[in-house]
């Protein structure tokens, strides 16, 4: 607050001013606590294994693993203080995952996919991607992070669609400890336990009513640390599962990220001040600025009725007004005003389905296809 890295909830009849960045703060106890924990795993060497050959590959990946969460967090405070765009946003998280693919490179470098059963006859039992891999976890370092970033904007979404994700991931890791990769599984359990519980603390203070905002940085430290169990823990598809309201929400954002159609500077949900409810927020332009694209993406959300989409006519010209596309927008298009409290339960529950869907996916309908 003495830093004026402070602001005003706008969903709130208060307009006091409140702590912003307080993901940081929470990075923070992260990473002492980790910094700790660094020499537990390696304690049996140097004492009844004496003699054993020190595990160097295992020690490097934690660091290196916590080397790019330091990253992430640093650039994240980064965004917040300086109030990056678009084009940095994408570029630093790029930046933080390099070490982590060097050392994935170094240590297992395991770039094969295994194909599911009825495309075996075509493309054979896996496919060796190479160079293609790592682009691909680059990738997911990118989305992991901005999954979370533009799935935002109301109380306690942010703290608790990552706390729900940690608890799915944890959960996950447990089960997979008595299967033959067990080490990599408790490789992420040293992070998630330790990630899970600061998450909670900070949701504590940004539930409805919120007293502090997390920032940029938590949602980058957030899907970095994710991103790391994942890549380091050789189970990136089943976290992808665990992200599937955030990725249904990229799809149906990216009309908008790619500026096919107007984009605002920010979608959150508009305040009803005399009701005391969240309504979709909406964005208005005129027909004719919108290219082959963006009238495409807006005919499908119109008739899949993804969007509240009306026009009117203003000094001869024909105008559009539509809901912006976000699931956030799209909820409270189904469901009506709502109360911010509500509508982030609403959500959150809808997290928690999805997390059952993951685990169906995964232990059931993946023994028929691989």
């Amino acid at each position: 607050m003495k830093a004026d890295l402070c602001g005003v909830d706008l969903g709130k009849q208060n307009k006091d001013k409140i702590p912003e960045g307080m993901g940081v703060i929470c990075g923070s106890v992260f990473l002492i606590v980790m910094f700790l924990f660094i020499p537990i795993p390696f304690v049996q060497y140097w004492t009844t294994n004496a003699d054993a050959p020190f595990p160097h590959h295992e020690f490097v990946e934690l660091v290196a693993a916590l080397l790019s969460i330091c990253c992430m967090l640093f650039l994240g405070f980064a965004d917040d203080v300086l109030d990056l765009r678009w084009r940095h946003k994408l570029l630093l998280p790029t930046m933080a995952s390099l070490p982590l693919l060097m050392v994935y490179y170094v240590t297992y470098n395991g770039t094969t996919v295994i194909i599911p059963t009825p495309f075996r006859s075509i493309f054979g039992n896996d496919v060796w991607l190479g160079p293609l891999y790592y682009v691909y976890m680059g990738m997911l370092a990118v989305f992991c992070t901005n999954a979370i970033n533009i799935y935002a904007g109301i109380n306690g979404l942010e703290v608790g669609q990552s706390t729900i994700i940690a608890a799915s991931i944890i959960t996950f890791n447990i089960i997979e400890l008595s299967g033959d990769c067990w080490k990599a599984h408790l490789f992420s359990l040293y992070f998630m336990p330790p990630f899970l519980f600061i998450a909670m603390a900070l949701l504590y203070y940004n539930w409805y009513p919120a007293s502090v905002f997390v920032g940029d940085t938590f949602c980058y430290f957030a899907g970095m640390t994710f991103a790391v169990v994942g890549i380091l823990g050789h189970f990136s598809k089943t976290m992808l599962l665990f992200f599937l309201p955030q990725i249904v929400n990229f799809l149906f954002s990216c009309p908008q990220l790619f500026h096919f159609v107007p984009c605002p500077r920010h979608r959150l949900p508009k305040f009803n001040k005399e009701l005391n409810v969240m309504e979709p927020s909406t964005v208005v332009y005129q027909n004719k600025s919108l290219n082959f694209l963006g009238r495409f993406c807006m005919a499908v959300a119109k008739t899949f009725r993804l969007v509240k989409y009306q026009e009117f006519t203003k000094d001869d010209a024909i105008y559009a007004e539509s809901t912006n596309f976000t699931l956030i927008n799209f909820m409270l298009k189904v469901a009506g005003p709502t109360h911010e409290k509500v509508l982030t339960v609403y959500l959150l529950a809808m997290q928690v389905f999805s997390t059952c869907i993951a685990f169906w996916i995964r232990y059931g309908l993946a023994s028929y296809i691989y």
